[in-house]
């Protein structure tokens, strides 16, 4: 595992996870939200984005969590190993509530300076309809890769617990 893209709804827990596992084998560890957002949220453009991941991508060793979905084949074709975090959306929209909360009109440590924490209903729709509208296109990709990398889908907390232990 050199090469890892972490990929799920928000509040999945990607983030922290990433962050785990790159402290654990020392392997840098690239947020997209950080990166392809501006302050105040201004998002970077498309050429931008791809730019960018065709350059990270490139490295020996990264981990790289985010969705992005129009750019998410740049990093699952140079990746290999891919993590799904497939929990479940009252999960999901639990911990965006408990983080909302707790960065309150702060930049959270995973996001771009400038980006203060809010309360999103289009957010919060986009993680509720995730499992319907995101996870099937990323299940077909993903049994498509498995044939030529390593794919882990963890289902629940406990599931993303027992591989960071015993990795």
């Amino acid at each position: 595992m050199k090469k890892i893209a972490l990929i799920g709804s928000g509040g999945s827990g990607k983030s922290t996870f990433s962050k785990q596992l790159g402290a654990k084998f020392h392997i840098k560890v690239w947020h997209l939200d950080q990166l392809l957002w501006k302050s105040n949220w201004t998002p970077t453009s498309r050429e931008e984005q791809i730019q960018i991941q065709k350059e990270l991508v490139k490295e020996e060793e990264w981990i790289i969590d985010g969705n992005y979905n129009s750019t998410l084949d740049i990093r699952l074709e140079a990746a290999d190993t891919i993590l799904f975090f497939d929990l479940p959306r009252t999960v999901c929209v639990y911990r965006v509530l408990k983080r909302m909360i707790k960065y309150r009109n702060q930049t959270r440590p995973d996001m771009a300076e400038g980006c203060r924490e809010k309360l999103d209903f289009h957010f919060l729709k986009w993680i509720w309809n995730f499992p319907k509208s995101k996870r099937p296109n990323l299940l077909r990709k993903l049994e498509r890769l498995s044939k030529e990398k390593k794919v882990i889908i963890f289902k629940s907390s406990k599931d993303v617990k027992r591989f960071l232990q015993s990795c």
